[in-house]
Parts: structure tokens; sequence; C-alpha cells
């Protein structure tokens, strides 16, 4: 027998990806392009945005025709509104909102100052809130969507020197609890995806990977996550999925 393939189609459905210039949310992108969707990502810069476009593209004219970017900061209201706009004012609507873009900032609460707790907080929880509170009326319009959250094992694990990156995770798992409680049955699907090490140099102040980092999950194991819950069959609901490297280094 051939084999399935494990790529949905999602020819004509429109997804914006907060963060998408980078790390998860470029692998992430990369992915909904694959499977022929029209892709709107974030940045905060033209000049990452820019290179995110060309690595998107890999010098294909048809998927340069299926990516729009937008600079953005999510912690802004406007950002995100202005953001979610500009995906449907380019392709016609909006169907797939993936919330990835996050800071982390790893410092003892007493050594914490009070403008790097509110750029935690504000970019990974109140980012994601703009950024839905302007998404779900366009998925409404489109008779549903999918809701991603990018969350972290952090979030349920807290270790020192991450108090504003934890609670932050945490709650976004508490705010994607009760919205996917709310918009269920308007066939808007929230799930949200809780990796741990990640090889982007992200986490706790290192350096980008390299060797040494070969334990920890890639960022395409976090974008099969994605598509995995897109293409599950409508009649059940993956809420929440754990990801996590299967063979960590021994303590």
């Amino acid at each position: 027998m051939p084999a399935v393939s494990q790529t949905p189609d999602l020819t004509g459905r429109v997804a914006l990806v907060t963060g998408g210039s980078r790390g998860i949310g470029l692998a992430i992108a990369g992915a909904l392009l694959d499977a022929s969707a029209r892709v709107s990502i974030t940045a905060r810069t033209i000049a990452t945005l820019d290179e995110a476009r060309k690595q998107l593209a890999r010098g294909d004219a048809a998927r340069v025709d299926r990516i729009h970017a937008s600079v953005a900061d999510v912690r802004d209201a406007d950002d995100a509104a202005a953001a979610v706009e500009g995906a449907v004012e380019q392709f016609g609507g909006l169907d797939i909102l993936v919330n990835n873009a996050g800071v982390g900032i790893f410092r003892t609460v007493a050594d914490t100052d009070i403008a790097s707790w509110h750029d935690v907080i504000e970019t990974n929880l109140s980012g994601i809130f703009f950024c839905c509170h302007a998404a779900i009326p366009q998925m409404k319009k489109r008779g549903g969507g999918w809701i991603i959250n990018i969350s972290s094992l952090a979030g349920k694990n807290p270790f020192p020197s991450g108090a504003a990156y934890c609670a932050s995770k945490a709650a976004v798992n508490a705010f994607s609890e009760s919205l996917m409680q709310e918009v269920r049955h308007d066939n808007i699907r929230v799930s949200y995806v809780m990796p741990g090490s990640v090889a982007t140099g992200f986490g706790r102040g290192e350096s980008p990977s390299g060797p040494a980092d070969d334990w920890k999950l890639a960022p395409e194991d976090v974008a099969e996550v994605v598509m995995d819950l897109i293409r599950h069959p409508a009649r059940s609901l993956p809420s929440r999925v754990e990801l996590r490297p299967s063979r960590p280094p021994k303590r």
C-alpha cells in the first residue's frame, strides 16, 4: 500500500505565527508553508523578518507569494491587532493562530528589575491575550479555526531564577484551558504545547545551540506537534501536549 502522507493539506487556510522569524516559530511557519497554507509571521524588527522570509521561501517564487511578514510587538495591543488585521487583509481571513512570541529573563526575584518582569509577563501572557482577542472574531467569520499557544514545561515545573518565566507560562496554561472551553462550540480548537529543553539558545541565557545540545528537542519537533494538532480528527481535541527530550543527560 502507498504511504499515507502525514502533511495536512492546508490549501486556502491562513495562519499567523507570532515570533515567527527564528527558532520554534520559524520551524512552525515552515511546516505550515509545506502544507500549502498562507502564512503571516511577526517579529520586532524588519531585519529579522527579511532574513526569515528568505529562509522560508527557499528560493521558490510560489512560496514567496504565500508568505507575509509584519513588524509587531505583541506586548502592545494595537500591534497585536494590526498583525491579525494584516494577515486578514493580505490573505482574506484567518484560520490558524500560533502564539509563539516569547521572552525569557532568568534571574532571582531579588535581582529581577521591574522592567524585566513586565517584559516577560506582557510578552508571554498579555501578548497571547491581545492576539486571541483580535483573532477570535475573524475565526468565527470563517466558521472556526485553531489557536495553538506555545507554552513550556516550566509552567508546571518551576525552577530557581525562573520565577517570572515560570509564572508567565503557568498563566498561559490556565488561560488556554479557559479559552478552550469558551470557544469550542464556535469550532475554534484551542491547544497548548509544553516543550521541554529546545535547542534554540533561548533558555537561561544560553549561547546558540551546538553539538552539546544534541539531546535537546529540535524546533522541528515542536512544529510537528503543531501540525499533528491541526490534522487531528475533529471529533476529539488534544488540548494539552507535553513534549520532552527522550534521553536527557543523567544527573
